[in-house]
């Protein structure tokens, strides 16, 4: 008879685990004992725990032969969830609950082949522009763990013809404003009645820090005096959809921006607005660890508001390019790189961990910088 048991995650959620009796182990003449873990719900965990019991039944447990790729997903990821950040396992559950299980999860891993694999590498090249590698990477972690564990001799993911685009995707003009786009975006908020969202535009767009960076800061992480910002953390989505605060992803993305005068000046401005619009809604906004961008309860504001301001914004506008909120940070890489910067200082400033992301993501090069490419040939040639 399986015995079932629920316990917590190191991540706070509730999962189940079951054993049962599996006969003698004949090296070790005592008791042998199946356990499983990770099954979400207490039907899920009966289910697996009556199949195990009927195999068992008919003659021995076949661990290799019958075990299915949702499972060997499972034990996988409770190794995985001690290596990464809550962000990134919330986010890695849902890829695999929305693309990779459906695909695999019911199918037993053994049976699984090459073509299998194949065929659905390329119906998620056809569904989306960019993410079909980021999962065809994830389902090969799991394989490469039922190799360890040998529930499979070989990897049927291996092998994959990797689907590419033929289009150069980043040469798209949506990917990033243009200095007078960007200058003419501004003219549609007012800096005295919309101090807050004037502000955390201009910070954004001025600065190239990452949305849940610009939530995440406090008051203590502008220093006035030397005109500079800290980037020491960041808001993310956690387990549950809830927003918590966690450090720099890499040890680059701690850094210090130097602001700008104009930049300071809003900031100053909205301070002292926030201080006055914030006791009267019973906030001391002047105590340590204050957030610059709050919301009305004093509170974490959502990583989906930035979203929201900015198509409230440009949705009707058609002068301006659809473009989403981390693509300021595209734009604030590209209007450097006009302005005269280099690689180096690009990649400081952002915070990004190596020169072949810089030059890979965010050195798109706009029409007047080639203009400029090719006027400066041509003085040099001068024939």
């Amino acid at each position: 008879m399986a015995s079932i048991k629920s316990y917590t995650t190191k991540s706070g959620d509730k999962r189940y685990s079951i054993q049962l009796y599996a006969g003698i182990n004949p090296q070790t003449g005592k008791p042998k004992r199946i356990h499983r873990k990770g099954f979400r719900t207490q039907k899920e965990a009966t289910l697996a725990a009556s199949r195990l019991e009927l195999e068992l039944d008919q003659g021995g447990l076949q661990k290799n032969n019958n075990i299915l790729f949702k499972e060997v997903y499972q034990e996988w990821y409770e190794s995985y969830v001690n290596t990464v950040r809550e962000s990134t396992t919330a986010r890695v559950s849902g890829i695999f609950d929305n693309h990779i299980l459906p695909a695999f999860g019911k199918k037993r891993i053994r049976t699984i082949t090459l073509s299998d694999v194949q065929s659905t590498l390329n119906r998620w090249f056809k569904e989306v522009k960019v993410n079909y590698k980021r999962w065809y990477n994830f389902a090969n972690m799991v394989f490469k763990y039922a190799m360890r564990q040998g529930y499979i001799t070989t990897n049927p993911a291996a092998m994959v013809t990797m689907p590419r685009r033929t289009d150069n995707w980043q040469r798209d003009p949506n990917k990033f404003w243009t200095k007078e786009q960007l200058e003419h975006f501004f003219t549609f908020i007012d800096p005295i009645e919309e101090a807050e969202k004037y502000t955390l535009f201009r910070v954004l767009a001025f600065t190239g820090i990452r949305r849940g960076e610009c939530l995440a800061l406090t008051w203590n992480d502008i220093n006035f005096r030397q005109g500079t910002l800290s980037v020491n953390k960041s808001i993310a989505q956690g387990t549950g959809g809830k927003q918590i605060i966690q450090p720099p992803k890499t040890r680059t993305g701690k850094r210090t921006i130097t602001l700008d005068k104009v930049t300071l000046g809003h900031l100053k401005h909205w301070r002292s607005q926030q201080r006055r619009d914030y006791l009267v809604l019973g906030y001391n906004t002047m105590k340590p660890g204050q957030l610059i961008f709050a919301n009305t309860k004093n509170g974490m504001k959502s990583l989906n508001t930035p979203s929201k301001w900015l198509h409230a914004i440009m949705d009707d506008k058609p002068e301006l390019p659809q473009i989403t909120i981390h693509k300021f940070r595209h734009t604030h890489a590209t209007l450097l790189f006009e302005a005269g910067a280099n690689i180096k200082e690009v990649q400081d400033r952002l915070g990004d961990a190596d020169v072949d992301t810089i030059m890979n993501i965010y050195a798109h090069v706009s029409e007047k910088q080639r203009k400029k490419t090719t006027e400066k040939l041509a003085t040099y040639m001068g024939f």
